[in-house]
């Protein structure tokens, strides 16, 4: 059965089923505080996805243009909002 980490807002964490998940009600979350009932974690990443991932990274350098344009002179999208915004007014109220 598949257990996740839920944070009560002490703090501490604990860990259920999906069917306790969804059961669980407000009185339930105090009740677990109040008895000062969980854990303090030390690694939130413990035993998720992030640690199973074991594909090699690629990248795709063929993706990059070739010619001799350099990057840095894109034409910026923001002078269509030079119209619709005026902060020469004094802002101070």
């Amino acid at each position: 059965m598949p257990v996740m980490q839920y944070q009560l807002p002490n703090g501490k964490v604990v860990h259920l089923s999906i069917e306790e998940f969804l059961d669980l009600t407000d009185e339930d979350i105090q009740y677990l505080m109040s008895i000062d009932y969980g854990e303090h974690i030390r690694d939130p990443f413990a035993g998720s996805a992030v640690e199973n991932n074991t594909r090699d990274k690629y990248y795709d350098f063929e993706f990059l243009s070739q010619d001799d344009e350099d990057v840095n002179d894109i034409i910026s999208d923001d002078m269509p909002f030079d119209d619709i915004i005026d902060l020469s007014d004094n802002l101070d109220m």
